[in-house]
C-alpha cells in the first residue's frame, strides 16, 4: 500500500470529523431532550436509560454502527492481504455513508419540545466538552502511544463511532460536570426570591400541595380570590424551587395582594424547601394517595412530605384540609394550628361543606355551607364530583381571606376547566371529547371514568397509556384500572403494547370483548384507530398522555 499524501489525509480526516460532529450534534440534542424531560436529575435519567434501551439504541443508530464494525473487520483482513489504498479509502467512504444514515435529521414529533434554556445550553456545551475530551484521548492513544500512522485511521473512525453511539451515557458525565455551576446559579436565584417575597409585608401567600388535585385547586383558588384581590399564581408546571423562584423574581410585584403557589414533590424534603422559599400564610392539603410511589416508596412518606407545608406555616397561619381523604384526615387531627376542614362527608365535623349535590354531563350544582349556618347555592361547569372537592378547597381559601359565601359563589361560577384535566371539548364532529390527558393516578382515573359514565347518549371510548410512577403498585393499579374500564366503556384503545399489558389483563378478567380492544404504538396510531370507530354522539376519554421519555416506538 502506498503512503497517502499528507495533505490528502488531512482533507479526509477533516471531512470525517465534520461528519462526526454533525452526527454528534443531533444525537446530543436527543439525549439533552430526554434529560430535560427528566428534570435534569441524573438518577432519573439513568433509570430512563435502563428502561428504554430501545430508545437509546434504536435500529436506525445501532444497525449502521454494527455495519461499521463488520466493515472494519473485513478491512483489517483485506488490507493485510492486499495492501490496497482503495480498500482504505473504501472503508472511509462507507463509514461516512453509514454514520450519516444513522442520524435522525428529521425532527421527531414531541409532546413537549426541547427548550434551549440557559441551563440546557450549558449542559449541551458540557456534553461536547466530554465528547471532545474522549476524542482527544483517542488521538493520543493511537498517535502518540502506539506511533501509528494514517494506516490506523480506520481504528480512529471506529472509536469515533463508539463515542457517537454512547452519547446518551456521556450526557451523565456532562450533567455531573456542570452540576456545581448549576447549584451555585440555583442558590443565587433561590436566595433572591426568598428575600423578595418577604419584602412584601401585606402579601398573603397560599401554598397548595397534594398527591392529586393541586393544579386544579390552584386555578380554582385563584379565580375565587380574584373576586376581592389582585392575585398571581404560579404557571402550570412551575411547582419546584427553581420554577417558583422564577415566578417570584420575574413576575411578583407590589400590586399583587395574594400569591398562589402550587408545590410539587418527588421525595421527602421537597415541600419543605419550596415552603421555606415562598413563605406561605395559608396551606392547602388537597389529598394524599398513591402517586410517585417510585420515589416515595410508601404512603407514609407521602404523608410526611405533604405535611411539610403545614409544618412550615407561621404560628398565625391557617391550615386547610380535605377531611374526606382518610390520610389527610389523620394529618388534620394532629394539627393544632388554626385550621379549616372541608369536604362532603361527616359534615358535622367540617367548617365548610357541600350538600344537595347534583352532578351531570354539563357540570354540577350544590349548596355551600359553613359551620356558622350560612349557605349559598353554587353552580359550576367543572365535570365530576371530585371537582366539587377542589372547589371547596378554593372556597376555604376564600373564607380564610375574608370573602363572603356570596363572593365565593360568584367566583365558583367563573371557574373554567383546566386544560387537559377533564376538559370537555366539542370538535364540531358530533363526537364529544373529554381531555384528561395531563396526568393520571388511581383516584383521578376512577373520577374520569365516573364522569364518562354520566353521559347518557352514544358509545364510550377510552384512549390511555395507563398510569406510571406508581412503583411496585403500578401493575396492580393498572390491572384494576382495566377492570374499571370494562364496566364503563364500549371500546378501549391502549397506547403502548408493553406498558398496557396489565390494563389488557384487567379488561379480559372482566369479560370485556377482545374485539373492542385495540393496542397501538403511539397516540397518532390511536387517533387513526379512533377515526375508524367513532360516530356522532359517542364520547371519547383521553386518560393520561405519557411524556416523550415513555414512547415505546
Amino acid at each position: 500500500m502506498n503512503i497517502i499524501n499528507s495533505s490528502i489525509f488531512t482533507m479526509i480526516s477533516s471531512i470525517t470529523l465534520i461528519v462526526w460532529f454533525v452526527a454528534l450534534y443531533f444525537r446530543s440534542k436527543f439525549a439533552l431532550h430526554m434529560i430535560q424531560l427528566e428534570g435534569y436529575k441524573t438518577k432519573n435519567y439513568i433509570n430512563w436509560l435502563k428502561e428504554f434501551r430501545h430508545r437509546v439504541f434504536p435500529g436506525k443508530v445501532a444497525f449502521p454502527i454494527i455495519g461499521i464494525m463488520a466493515l472494519f473487520i473485513i478491512h483489517l483482513i483485506t488490507i493485510n492481504i492486499t495492501k490496497s489504498l482503495a480498500i482504505w479509502l473504501g472503508f472511509v467512504v462507507l463509514w461516512i455513508i453509514l454514520l450519516l444514515l444513522s442520524v435522525e435529521f428529521k425532527k421527531e414529533k414531541a409532546k413537549k419540545e426541547l427548550i434551549f434554556t440557559k441551563r440546557a445550553k450549558r449542559l449541551f456545551i458540557s456534553n461536547f466538552i466530554v465528547n471532545i475530551f474522549e476524542l482527544a484521548i483517542l488521538y493520543i492513544i493511537y498517535y502518540k502511544l502506539f506511533k501509528l500512522t494514517n494506516y490506523s485511521y480506520p481504528i480512529i473512525l471506529v472509536g469515533l463511532s463508539l463515542i457517537y453511539l454512547y452519547v446518551p451515557y456521556n450526557m451523565i458525565l456532562a450533567n455531573i460536570l456542570v452540576s456545581p455551576i448549576e447549584k451555585r446559579i440555583n442558590n443565587y436565584y433561590y436566595n433572591m426570591a426568598y428575600n423578595k417575597v418577604r419584602g412584601f409585608k401585606d402579601l398573603k401567600v397560599v401554598g397548595i400541595t397534594g398527591s392529586f388535585g393541586k393544579t386544579s385547586t390552584k386555578f380554582i383558588t385563584t379565580t375565587i380570590l380574584k373576586e376581592k384581590f389582585n392575585v398571581l399564581k404560579t404557571p402550570e408546571s412551575y411547582n419546584t424551587p427553581m420554577g417558583i423562584s422564577k415566578v417570584i423574581n420575574n413576575t411578583l410585584n407590589e400590586e399583587h395582594e395574594v400569591f398562589v403557589a402550587e408545590m410539587g414533590a418527588r421525595k421527602i424534603g421537597d415541600i419543605k424547601e419550596v415552603a421555606q422559599l415562598s413563605n406561605p400564610h395559608i396551606g392547602i392539603l388537597t389529598s394524599v394517595g398513591p402517586a410517585h410511589l417510585d420515589t416515595f416508596k410508601n404512603i407514609e412518606n407521602i404523608m410526611k412530605t405533604k405535611y411539610e407545608l403545614i409544618e412550615e406555616l407561621p404560628p398565625d397561619g391557617i391550615a386547610i384540609f380535605n377531611y374526606d381523604n382518610e390520610y389527610v384526615r389523620r394529618l388534620a387531627d394532629k394539627t393544632f394550628k388554626e385550621k379549616i376542614l372541608y369536604g362532603m362527608n361527616d359534615t358535622e365535623k367540617l367548617d365548610l361543606y357541600a350538600t344537595d349535590i347534583q352532578v351531570s354531563e354539563e357540570g354540577s350544582t350544590f349548596i355551600l355551607k359553613d359551620k356558622e349556618g350560612n349557605s349559598v347555592k353554587c353552580k359550576s361547569n367543572l365535570l365530576g364530583k371530585h371537582n366539587i372537592s377542589n372547589l371547596l378547597a378554593g372556597a376555604a381559601a376564600g373564607k380564610a381571606l375574608g370573602l363572603t359565601l356570596e363572593e365565593i359563589a360568584k367566583g365558583i361560577e367563573k371557574v373554567e376547566p383546566v386544560p387537559h384535566r377533564l376538559q370537555l371539548i366539542n370538535p364540531g364532529t358530533g363526537v364529544i371529547v373529554i381531555d384528561d390527558a395531563f396526568n393520571s393516578n388511581p383516584v383521578g382515573a376512577r373520577a374520569a371514568l365516573e364522569v364518562l359514565s354520566q353521559f347518557r347518549e352514544g358509545r364510550k371510548v377510552i384512549v390511555t397509556p395507563g398510569m406510571v410512577e406508581l412503583g411496585k403498585e403500578e401493575e396492580k393499579e393498572n390491572k384494576e384500572f382495566g377492570r374499571s374500564i370494562a364496566k364503563v366503556c364500549d371500546y378501549a384503545i391502549l397506547v403502548g403494547k408493553n406498558r398496557t399489558k396489565p390494563i389488557y389483563e384487567g379488561l379480559i378478567e372482566e369479560g370485556f370483548n377482545t374485539e373492542s380492544i385495540f393496542v397501538v404504538n403511539s397516540l397518532d396510531d390511536a387517533t387513526k384507530r379512533l377515526q375508524q370507530i367513532v360516530k356522532p354522539k359517542d364520547v371519547v376519554l383521553f386518560e393520561n398522555d405519557l411524556p416523550d421519555t415513555y414512547n415505546e416506538e
